[in-house]
C-alpha cells in the first residue's frame, strides 16, 4: 500500500519536527498507554421458515469472547493504538454454523486495529488498520467481530463549526471469514482481504481496488447539522453468485469489472419545544456504477424523510419513509455499516431498504425508565413496512418482474447495571414476514423470528 507507506514516513517527519507532546520518551509514552476492552457473552436464536440457503430452520448459537485495546500516550504528537479481537462459539452445532457463517460463526483471533496516528492542530492522521464509522465507509459493530479497514483517514476542524475528513483504504476485515468470495464454511475469524461489502449487495464481499471518501459535517446554523460525503470504490468486480431466476437474489448474468460511487446528503434540524424537542431529518443517498456494470442496475437514488420528538417525559417517538427510484438498486456504501432511517435493528440495510422501487414506512418509539426511577434501563419498539415494485430487468437483488412486500416489528430493552459499571445487556427481538410474487403471483414466503442477548463488561 505505496499511500500508507507514504504517509507514515510523513507523519513521522512531523511528529519529530514538532514540540507539543505529553510524554518525555519512547518508554513513557508505552507506560502511560491506555488498555480499554469488552467482555462479551452473545446468544441468538433464529427461526425461519422458508429459508432460500439453509437446510437449518431453528438454529442458535453462543459466542464467548474479547475485544481488547490498547493505545500509547502521545510523543512528539504520534501515538501507536490497537485493538485486538477474539471469539468462540463452543457449542454450535454444525447446522448453526452453516446458519450464522456470514455473521457470528468465526473462530479465532484477528488484529483489527493496528495504526501510527499523529495530531497537529486540528487536524488528525491514522495510517493503518482502523475502524472507521462515516455514513458512507463504516464497518457494523453489530456483531460479534467489528469490521474494520486497512488505510489512511485525516480528519481536521480548522474551519468554524465544521468537521472535514477523508479516507482511503485498500482492504477490508468482515465479520468471519466466509463472508469473503471464494471462501466458504470455514467458520473462521474474518481476515483483511482486497475485496469489500457493498451494503445493499448482499453478504459477501467484493473484489475492488482500493476506496476513497471525502466528507465534512457543519453545524454554523443552531440547531442545525448538515452533512455531505462522497466515497469511491475501484474496480470493483461483480460477478454471478445465483444465476437470474433463482432464490431471492435475481443477480444479472455478469463478470465485470467498474468503478462504484456513492453520494450522501443529510440535514437534521432540532427544535426545543417547552420540555420536549421536535426533530426533523432528511437524507438523500446515490450510488452509481461506471458502464461496464450497467447490467446490474446499481444506478439507484433513495429519499429519506424522518419526524419525532425526543425527551418527553421519557418518551420519544419517530415515523419515517424511505423510498427508492423505479428500475435500479440503491447500494448504501462501503461496509455493513451505512444505514438509512428505516432498518430493524437485526437485519439492517442488506434485508430490502435499497431495493429498486421500494417504498419502506417505520413508526418507532422509545422510553428512558430512569424517568420513573429504573435507571440505565431502555427500552426502543419498531413496527416497519415495506412494499417493491417489480423492475422490468433483473437487479443484483431482484429477478426481472417480480417483487416482495414486508412486515416486521422490534423490540429492544438495554439495560446498564447501575450496580456494576461497565456491565450492560441487551435484549432484542425481531420478527417479520418476507412475500414473493411474480406477475403478481406469490411464489415464496420467507418468516423469521430472532433473539439476540448480548452481555458486554467494559473495562
Amino acid at each position: 500500500m505505496k499511500l500508507a507507506k507514504l504517509s507514515i514516513v510523513t507523519i513521522m517527519v512531523l511528529g519529530l519536527s514538532g514540540h507539543m507532546y505529553a510524554a518525555d520518551t519512547l518508554a513513557d509514552a508505552f507506560k502511560n498507554g491506555k488498555v480499554n476492552g469488552t467482555l462479551k457473552a452473545w446468544y441468538w436464536d433464529n427461526d425461519e421458515e422458508g429459508n432460500f440457503y439453509s437446510k437449518a430452520s431453528h438454529e442458535s448459537i453462543l459466542n464467548v469472547g474479547i475485544e481488547l485495546g490498547y493505545v500509547t500516550d502521545t510523543l512528539y504528537g504520534l501515538r501507536f493504538g490497537t485493538t485486538f479481537q477474539a471469539s468462540s462459539t463452543p457449542f454450535a452445532t454444525d447446522d448453526a454454523k452453516a446458519l450464522f457463517n456470514k455473521e457470528e460463526s468465526g473462530q479465532g483471533s484477528v488484529l483489527s486495529e493496528a495504526y501510527l496516528g499523529y495530531k497537529i492542530g486540528k487536524t488528525d492522521i491514522k495510517v493503518g488498520r482502523q475502524y472507521i464509522s462515516t455514513p458512507l465507509l463504516s464497518g457494523n459493530p453489530t456483531r460479534f467481530f467489528r469490521e474494520s479497514f486497512e488505510g489512511v483517514s485525516v480528519t481536521n476542524m480548522d474551519l468554524p463549526q465544521t468537521t472535514v475528513f477523508a479516507h482511503y483504504v485498500d482492504k477490508f476485515q468482515g465479520r468471519t471469514s466466509d463472508v469473503l468470495n471464494g471462501v466458504a464454511n470455514t467458520y473462521k475469524a474474518p481476515e483483511f482481504a482486497k475485496q469489500i461489502i457493498l451494503a445493499g449487495a448482499g453478504p459477501s464481499t467484493f473484489e475492488f481496488d482500493g476506496a476513497y471518501s471525502l466528507g465534512a459535517i457543519n453545524k454554523s446554523v443552531s440547531n442545525l447539522t448538515l452533512t455531505a460525503q462522497f466515497a469511491q470504490a475501484n474496480d470493483v468486480r461483480i460477478k454471478t453468485a445465483i444465476p437470474a431466476g433463482k432464490g431471492p437474489y435475481g443477480i444479472s448474468p455478469t463478470d465485470k469489472t467498474d468503478d462504484v460511487s456513492f453520494y450522501y446528503t443529510e440535514a437534521n434540524y432540532v427544535l426545543p419545544v417547552s420540555n420536549f424537542k421536535l426533530n426533523f431529518d432528511a437524507n438523500y443517498r446515490g450510488s452509481r456504477a461506471g458502464s461496464d456494470l450497467d447490467v446490474a442496475h446499481i444506478d439507484g437514488n433513495m429519499l429519506g424523510l424522518r419526524v419525532g420528538f425526543t425527551e418527553l417525559y421519557g418518551f420519544g417517538a419517530a415515523l419515517a419513509y424511505t423510498t427508492v427510484s423505479n428500475g435500479d438498486d440503491m447500494l448504501l456504501g462501503l461496509g455493513n455499516g451505512p444505514l438509512c432511517y428505516t432498518i430493524l435493528p437485526i437485519r439492517g440495510p442488506l434485508v430490502f431498504n435499497g431495493y429498486a422501487g421500494t417504498d419502506t414506512y417505520k413508526l418507532s418509539t422509545t422510553y428512558d425508565f430512569s424517568k420513573i426511577g429504573v435507571n440505565g434501563l431502555t427500552t426502543e419498539l419498531a413496527y416497519v413496512t415495506a412494499k417493491q415494485d417489480a423492475p422490468s430487468a433483473s437487479t443484483i437483488s431482484t429477478v426481472a418482474n417480480s417483487n416482495l412486500e414486508v412486515d416486521g416489528y422490534s423490540v429492544k430493552l438495554s439495560y446498564a447495571i447501575p450496580a456494576l459499571k461497565g456491565l450492560t445487556t441487551d435484549v432484542t427481538y425481531v420478527t417479520f414476514d418476507k412475500d414473493y410474487f411474480t406477475a403478481d403471483v406469490k411464489t415464496k414466503s420467507l418468516s423469521t423470528d430472532e433473539l439476540w442477548v448480548n452481555v458486554n463488561y467494559k473495562f
